[in-house]
């Protein structure tokens, strides 16, 4: 009877001994992939921390200094407030609309842009989307480096545009 005592332990080892190397295999491969991902994914740096930006209503407040020699912006505080992560700003298109000096194709090098009519209408056009009436409260965004350009605008035409990031160049184009 005592060999039958010795030899059931003895197989009973010998299986958990078997398993074990494979879980052993098992977790050297899985520690080896955990170690592969870990220093494939580099670290991002930290971004500097935003501040509040307020920007209340004033005329005096929009300007002739911005992209658009047609238009007049009112600068939110975005890109001061982010870092240059973003911008934020109000625009007024000056009327009446001249096509010759509005309806340029172009894009911009940005990573995100949206529009929103806050007052009147704008008509554009976009590529693969063609043209579009946007009225008060229309909203749209501009994938990155979509060919574009404004075709015409009411006389009280006001836009809220938003742009990633606050600095970005505008390319011109051969229509």
């Amino acid at each position: 009877m005592a060999r039958q005592k010795a030899s059931r332990p003895a197989s009973k080892t010998a299986v958990k001994k078997r398993s074990g190397t494979k879980a052993a295999a098992r977790s050297s491969a899985r520690k080896a992939v955990k170690a592969k991902a870990r220093t494939v994914a580099p670290k991002k740096p930290a971004r500097r921390r935003q501040r509040i930006a307020i920007s209340h209503h004033r005329e005096e407040d929009f300007k002739a200094d911005g992209l658009r020699a047609y238009a007049k912006y009112r600068d939110l505080g975005i890109a001061d407030a982010t870092h240059g992560l973003a911008q934020a700003h109000v625009i007024r298109l000056q009327g009446p609309c001249d096509p010759a000096e509005v309806s340029k194709l172009h894009f911009h090098d940005v990573e995100f842009q949206m529009v929103y009519v806050l007052k009147g209408w704008v008509k554009t056009y976009m590529d693969g989307q063609g043209e579009t009436l946007m009225k008060q409260g229309s909203a749209w965004t501009q994938p990155p480096k979509i060919k574009h350009m404004i075709l015409d605008y009411s006389d009280d035409v006001e836009l809220l545009e938003v742009i990633l990031p606050a600095e970005f160049k505008t390319v011109e184009l051969k229509a």
